[in-house]
């Protein structure tokens, strides 16, 4: 997932797939597409990337990423826009374990620098 709501969803646990199975149909010609997803993998690496490391299922077709952690709205051209936080996590939290820059929405303070 990256910060320009571009998915690769070309992995399933242990094992690379060689297709994105029916991903590309999910994400073709709807009109909003929500991800619902673990903020890091196993290792604590982070999902959501300013690039992607695999092959491209969809590019800018996410609308909303719904993380274990948190709730980013992308916004239309790119950009990640973070709108809520799920109790007990901070904002820098958030910014320890996403691997794309991302704003603060309304009543959230911005991340530390």
């Amino acid at each position: 997932m990256t910060d320009k709501g571009d998915i690769a969803n070309w992995m399933i646990p242990g094992k690379m797939v060689k297709g994105p199975g029916g991903a590309m149909d999910l994400v073709a010609g709807v009109k909003r597409v929500v991800a619902v997803m673990e903020h890091t993998s196993k290792d604590g690496s982070p999902k959501i990337l300013k690039q992607c490391t695999l092959p491209i299922t969809g590019l800018g077709v996410v609308n909303l990423i719904i993380t274990d952690l948190c709730v980013f709205e992308v916004k239309q051209g790119g950009g990640l826009v973070l709108i809520e936080l799920h109790p007990g996590v901070t904002v820098d939290d958030i910014r320890a374990k996403t691997g794309a820059p991302f704003e603060c929405g309304r009543g959230l303070s911005a991340p530390t620098t």
